[in-house]
């Protein structure tokens, strides 16, 4: 983190007569309505944006600054430029281009020509601004009909007397509240913190040289110069991480406070069985994660590891180290997939490499029969069973193990923090290993993980088949469905993602861009699929008629079956198992969640409308196929226009990285919106980007390990309003859980 100078005077040390520290500090936490000019009417219109405290009002900050000091003439101004033109409204009309689309039209004039305003669903401002004001217009100059012209401009009104060197801040508004509007407000909220306590130690701000919270907050709502915007910026994302890091370490260690851990073998006689029976050596990558792996469990602390593996990287293989480890420990190990069908294959791909280990496995589903189950939860508790594998069905209340001292969840990010917490209480203190395929850069894993040790894996032990990714527009959709009919006369198999069958494109990306203000919308692709929870609701009539249209239409010739998430458990598991053997040659999913199978002869997978999808999400579809030693091509279908949005899928051409194209991914938009996070809240960090800031995170991270080692509950009076802060952040409902 690089230095910083102080440009303005910190609220440390205040002199008499000055505000009272400990009220504005517990200001920040008292109702909106507190702040001067907040109505019931306006408290309203601010709950629209999230914000019910003050503390929420000075921490939504501006999403851009429009600086009046860098102005052009409207004949200087450049088209493509990006730049602020002061004139007087010469002109102004509300025209309709449809019922539901009204834009006003400004003609602003300077003196050196004309510049057409256009400002689409603003109607409101004809009554705000008329013929004869001074106004100030901020945004992209184009061409058109003969004129230099811009569209959806940030636009002040402009004093007679008012300063020409001025930077405006821009806050996220709604039509109640206008942009003018939310910085009176956010004014206000700033004199009711003035003086407010810094729960930054005073040694880490030296350290960096980091502004005081109070004048970190007045530069990053009021910059003098745009250089105090960045120096704001970085105070409050390290504060923002330092808090999370802490909030998640502590609740890391919480688990196993006054419980006896489990100091696991790890070396044992079942784990050399066990490489001695892998039919492959295991990559350096493999060999580094399962050192990693020992040298948690082999402490004599409770373990929180997470292994992070793009598809086909073998996080099973270093997992099954661990089940090994826990059997020589004399302990037992509960392994809990998502789905039956993920369950059932770790059941055949692990089962015979622990049989020959001389680990005791079974498995349990919701499926399992009642006879059968009865005695497998019988050998369970008697301790005769060393590893059990799957589903939620570990959850209830009757599996029992007699010593478990190992969990292992498999694609963690699908389980709740309540339910691996079950998990968990089966259980002295067992050990946790979480497995995930999302790739998640080692940022993001700290930010969003920062109480687990973390192992990589990015190599694939086996090359595999070459694997090719086309976008196409829904014009050229034909050439897809040409390769799908190729592969299957070569006998080969095909899947098709259809993901907003029987649910209405608009609705689905209103619920995407539901928190996002106009300029948000337009400045982030519509994503509107991170996770299966955004595929809920979809219409089994509509999904079911996709599939018969296919199947009479396109793939006339072979059985096309569908998969969705309404169907039983024992459907789902039928089709699947009928697809894994061939009987069915095209395979329509509408959902995610049951496409995690190993099928080596599926070799084309069209996914519809890719551009809802996350980037994670579509590289963890496309590892479906390729799987064996046919080569293999991916279709990404798109009717999007948008540049932004083909500009992600586009990314997935050229690279086969999971992690490469998750930074992509962030670099693009929000982390908030990826891996699912939009239903956690987003984690609560408001201005840190996990691209930009990777060293602010390691920074954070680093400092929370060394403050807890040094004062493990914040008790010293230096850390008091730390803990406060980390305190405050536990209690609200949208922050991750690590484990």
């Amino acid at each position: 983190m690089a230095a910083a100078s102080h440009s303005r005077s910190t609220h440390e040390g205040a002199p008499a007569g000055a505000p009272d520290r400990l009220a504005a500090t517990l200001a920040l936490d008292e109702p909106v309505s507190r702040v001067r000019l907040v109505s019931p009417a306006r408290a309203k219109a601010l709950e629209k944006l999230g914000i019910r405290t003050v503390r929420d009002l000075v921490t939504h900050f501006p999403r851009r600054y429009v600086d009046l000091s860098a102005v052009r003439t409207v004949a200087d101004a450049r088209i493509g430029e990006s730049c602020t033109i002061r004139g007087t409204v010469h002109e102004i009309k509300l025209k309709r281009l449809r019922p539901n689309l009204p834009l006003v039209e400004l003609a602003l004039v300077d003196g050196t020509g004309t510049l057409m305003v256009t400002c689409f669903r603003q109607p409101w401002l004809m009554d705000q601004v008329k013929a004869g004001d001074a106004v100030a217009v901020a945004g992209k100059v184009e061409f058109d009909y003969g004129f230099k012209r811009m569209t959806n401009p940030y636009l002040e009104k402009v004093g007679e007397g008012q300063a020409a060197a001025m930077i405006i801040p821009v806050h996220p508004a709604t039509e109640k509240l206008s942009p003018a509007w939310m910085r009176r407000l956010a004014e206000n909220a700033l004199a009711a913190v003035r003086g407010l306590y810094d729960p930054l130690p005073l040694a880490l701000r030296e350290k960096y040289r980091l502004m005081s919270r109070g004048s970190a907050l007045a530069c990053i709502h009021f910059p003098q110069a745009m250089a105090e915007v960045a120096e704001a910026r970085r105070r409050l994302a390290y504060e923002e991480l330092l808090v999370l890091e802490l909030f998640l370490m502590q609740e890391g260690a919480r688990r196993s406070a006054g419980r006896k851990p489990v100091a696991h073998v790890t070396d044992g006689a079942h784990q050399a069985a066990l490489a001695a029976a892998l039919p492959f050596a295991l990559t350096g990558e493999q060999e580094q994660a399962r050192r990693d792996l020992m040298a948690v469990m082999g402490a004599p602390r409770t373990a929180n590891h997470m292994i992070l593996g793009d598809v086909g990287t073998g996080k099973t293989a270093v997992a099954a180290f661990a089940l090994a480890a826990a059997a020589d420990t004399g302990g037992q190990a509960l392994l809990m997939a998502p789905t039956e069908v993920l369950a059932t294959q770790h059941g055949r791909s692990l089962g015979p490499l622990l049989e020959a280990a001389g680990v005791t496995y079974e498995v349990l589903t919701g499926s399992t029969p009642a006879a059968e189950r009865a005695a497998v939860l019988e050998r369970v508790a008697a301790g005769t069973v060393d590893v059990l594998i799957g589903t939620h069905a570990l959850l209830e209340d009757d599996v029992a193990p007699r010593s478990l001292t190992l969990v292992v969840i498999d694609e963690q990010q699908r389980f709740g923090v309540d339910q691996r917490a079950r998990l968990l209480a089966k259980g002295e203190a067992p050990d946790a290993v979480y497995l995930t395929a999302t790739p998640i850069p080692r940022t993001l894993a700290l930010a969003l993980f920062g109480s687990l040790t973390l192992s990589y894996l990015r190599e694939k032990p086996h090359a595999g088949a070459a694997r090719t990714t086309h976008v196409v527009t829904k014009q050229d959709r034909g050439r897809a469905y040409d390769a799908a009919r190729e592969a299957l006369s070569r006998g080969e198999q095909v899947y098709v993602v259809c993901p907003l069958i029987g649910k209405d494109t608009a609705e689905r990306d209103a619920k995407a861009a539901a928190d996002r203000d106009e300029e948000g919308a337009a400045a982030h692709p519509v994503v509107s699929i991170e996770s299966e929870a955004d595929l809920a609701g979809d219409d089994v009539a509509a999904a079911t008629r996709e599939a018969a249209m296919l199947q009479s239409s396109t793939f006339v010739d072979t059985e096309v079956a569908l998969l969705h998430g309404g169907m039983a458990a024992a459907e789902k598991k039928q089709v699947m198992e009928r697809f894994r053997a061939g009987e069915i040659g095209v395979l329509v999913a509408t959902t995610v969640i049951e496409v995690g199978v190993d099928v080596p002869n599926a070799t084309v997978m069209i996914i519809e409308d890719a551009d809802r999808f996350g980037l994670s999400q579509l590289h963890q579809l496309r590892g479906r196929v390729g799987r064996g030693e046919k080569p293999a091509e991916v279709f990404l279908v798109s009717a999007s226009k948008q540049e932004a949005a083909l500009q992600r899928l586009a990314a997935m051409e050229t690279t086969d990285d999971g992690f490469e194209l998750a930074s992509f991914d962030l670099s693009l938009r929000r982390e908030g919106d990826i891996l699912g996070n939009r239903q956690h809240g987003a984690s609560g960090l408001k201005l840190v980007n996990v691209v930009r800031d990777g060293r602010i995170i390691e920074a954070a991270h680093g400092d929370a390990a060394a403050l807890l080692e040094e004062d493990p509950a914040l008790e010293a009076p230096e850390h008091r309003a730390l803990a406060r802060e980390v305190r405050l952040l536990a209690a609200r409902s949208d922050v991750p859980s690590g484990g």
